[in-house]
């Protein structure tokens, strides 16, 4: 009977340790899809990488105080299909970021548009959750 018991348990751990994964993509829903915002950042980190590139970039305020900001972009495939790669922007890059800002008031904007220091706009989806 202890066996079956170790097996039993054995069996829903795994499952449990599994199964967090696929509850682990939160969509959209935690951005304010209603409204978009600019902001004008320079990139102090680009991440190329799954499951969302993510884009960290330095917003100066009128009152000249730095804000740190996370964007987070679609993922590395979703990107490599648009055109983008690695090595797109780097460190020092001056870029224009239109977005949805997180609901909770933290710096996270999931990133809808990129304008490039060269003028060059970039529509990362067309209204599409980033889900693939």
């Amino acid at each position: 009977m202890t066996i079956k018991r170790l097996i039993f348990l054995s069996l829903v751990s795994g499952l449990f340790l599994f199964s967090t994964a696929a509850f682990a993509h939160h969509g959209a829903s935690v951005y304010n899809s209603a409204k978009l915002t600019t902001l004008k950042g320079t990139v102090t980190d680009f991440q190329f990488m799954n499951p969302h590139t993510e884009i960290l970039f330095d917003v100066t305020g009128a009152d000249g105080k730095v804000e740190k900001w996370t964007g987070e972009a679609p993922s590395l495939t979703t990107m490599s299909r648009a055109g983008w790669n690695k090595n797109i922007m780097k460190s020092g890059d001056a870029v224009t970021f239109i977005g949805n800002l997180a609901k909770n008031g933290s710096r996270i904007m999931r990133i809808r548009k990129v304008i490039f220091p060269n003028g060059k706009e970039t529509v990362m989806d067309r209204g599409e959750d980033y889900a693939e």
